[in-house]
C-alpha cells in the first residue's frame, strides 16, 4: 500500500513525476496527484467543520441573547434593560453582546422577529380564508372581532410594553405600525360588502383597539359574550356615521 506521509516532490531521471517520503518510497505522477488531492480534501473538510461549528455557536450565542433580552424587556421594560443586564442574563461579556446587536433598535429588532412569531397576529393574507363563506358585513365583522380578541389575549404584554416605548425606539414604532397595518387591512376586507370609505375605517380602527378589548377583559365579560359586545359596537357605530352622514 502507498504511503501517504508527507512528500518533497521531484522529477526522477526516467522522466517519471514522484515523491520521496520519509521512508523513501517512489510513486507514479497518478498516485502522487491522488494522494495530494486526499491530503487537500481532508484540509478542505476539516476547514468546513471549523467554519460550520463557529457558525451554529454564533447563531446560538444570538438566541441567548435574544431570549435573554426579552425576558428582560418582560421584567423591566425596554428603555430600562441595558446592555450589562442583557450580558449578565445571557452569561456573557457586554462586548459580545454588542458584537451581535450594536444598538437597542438592531435588539428589538431580533426579539421582534421572536414576538410576532409567538403572538402570531391575524394576517390580511388569509382574509379570503377567515371569511369563506360569511356574505354580510355583520357575519365577517363578527369573526374578525373574536380573531382580533384571541389576538389580544396572546400578545397584550408585550404590545402594551412596546406601546410605553413607541416614541423612543425606532423599531418599536415599526413593529407597532406592521401590526396597525395588518388590522387595518383585515377591517376594510371585512367591511367588503358595505364599500366602506377611509373614515369609516379609521373610525373602526379606534373601536377596534386593544383599549376597548382591555376595558372588556376588566368588566369580566365571559371571552364570547365580550366579542358579541364587541361586534354589536361597531356595527352600531358604522350604523351611526352613516346615519349621521360622516362617512
Amino acid at each position: 500500500m502507498v504511503s501517504v506521509a508527507p512528500f518533497i516532490p521531484h522529477l526522477h531521471v526516467d522522466g517519471r513525476f514522484a515523491a520521496d517520503y520519509i521512508n523513501g518510497t517512489i510513486i507514479s505522477r497518478s498516485d502522487y496527484f491522488a494522494n495530494l488531492a486526499f491530503c487537500q480534501f481532508g484540509k478542505i473538510m476539516s476547514r468546513q467543520y471549523t467554519m460550520g461549528k463557529r457558525a451554529a455557536s454564533q447563531v446560538e450565542t444570538r438566541e441567548r441573547i435574544v431570549q435573554a433580552t426579552m425576558a428582560l424587556h418582560d421584567e423591566k421594560g425596554i428603555t430600562h434593560t441595558s446592555i450589562n443586564d442583557i450580558a449578565a442574563r445571557a452569561g456573557l461579556g457586554a462586548a459580545t453582546v454588542l458584537r451581535h446587536f450594536p444598538d437597542t433598535n438592531a435588539l428589538v429588532t431580533a426579539c421582534g422577529q421572536h414576538v410576532a412569531a409567538e403572538m402570531a397576529p391575524p394576517d390580511p393574507e388569509d382574509a379570503p380564508e377567515l371569511f369563506a363563506g360569511l356574505s354580510t358585513a355583520d357575519e365577517r365583522l363578527g369573526k374578525l372581532v373574536r380573531e382580533l380578541h384571541a389576538f389580544y389575549e396572546r400578545g397584550h404584554v408585550r404590545i402594551e410594553i412596546a406601546e410605553q416605548d413607541r416614541s423612543r425606539v425606532e423599531a418599536l414604532d415599526r413593529f407597532l405600525t406592521m401590526l396597525d397595518d395588518g388590522r387595518r387591512a383585515l377591517l376594510r376586507a371585512a367591511m367588503a360588502p358595505d364599500d366602506p370609505d377611509d373614515a369609516l375605517i379609521e373610525a373602526l380602527m379606534a373601536l377596534s383597539s386593544i383599549c376597548v378589548w382591555k376595558s372588556l377583559r376588566d368588566s369580566r365579560f365571559a371571552p364570547d359574550v365580550a366579542a358579541q359586545f364587541h361586534t354589536a359596537i361597531l356595527r352600531r357605530a358604522v350604523d351611526a356615521l352613516i346615519d349621521a352622514g360622516f362617512v
